[in-house]
């Protein structure tokens, strides 16, 4: 039996997922997940084998929340599905041994299948996405870089993020300021934007 935790933040769709995956003869949803920080904690209750996790999720994005599931459940295998508008994102999920990556532009198929691949120890990776991957710079950006703006991008001010990060408020700003330097941006709203269009936060 494939143990399968789905994490998205819109309830219609993580639902609907659900119908879809428990309908499939040796699949059974454990656990339907809203947030991404709630991914681990339900993960280390529900033992899953598969986490299918949206790539844009409130709480914490998918990509760090399977960082941590990765840590926290090493097993377990995820599939990050995203939209077509983040590419970058693929290499950095890659980076972290994430299994599956997939479009959720792909059929219904093409999901449930890709699900029994990973399950079976199979990489699979949205042809479509690697193509764009490969056309999109390589990131620049450092994980402590990417932590720094994760937190500016969620409205957290520099002596904020300082005190997140037990850092001096000094530090910080000349921080976000190398980061800008390191993305080609005038002020840390275009070093956020680009680095999300991109896909490196």
């Amino acid at each position: 039996m494939i143990r399968v935790l789905i994490a998205d933040g819109l309830r219609l769709t993580r639902e609907a997922l659900s119908v879809v995956v428990a309908s499939e003869p040796g699949m059974q949803v454990v656990a339907q997940v809203p947030r991404g920080d709630e991914i681990a904690p339900q993960a280390l209750r529900t033992r899953p084998t598969v986490a299918l996790l949206d790539a844009q999720l409130p709480g914490l994005d998918g990509i760090p929340a399977a960082e941590r599931l990765k840590a926290a459940l090493p097993p377990c295998r995820v599939v990050i599905l995203t939209t077509l508008e983040r590419p970058g994102t693929l290499r950095t999920a890659l980076e972290l041994g994430v299994e599956g990556f997939l479009s959720k532009a792909v059929s219904v198929k093409e999901l449930t299948d890709s699900v029994r691949k990973v399950a079976r120890g199979e990489r699979v990776l949205d042809p479509r996405l690697v193509t764009d991957a490969l056309h999109t710079p390589d990131n620049p950006l450092s994980e402590r870089d990417r932590e720094l703006l994760r937190l500016a991008a969620h409205g957290h001010t520099p002596p904020e993020i300082a005190e997140i990060l037990h850092l001096s408020p000094g530090t910080v700003r000349n921080n976000l300021a190398a980061v800008n330097r390191k993305v080609g941006a005038r002020n840390r709203i275009e070093a956020i934007r680009t680095a999300t269009a991109l896909g490196w936060i």
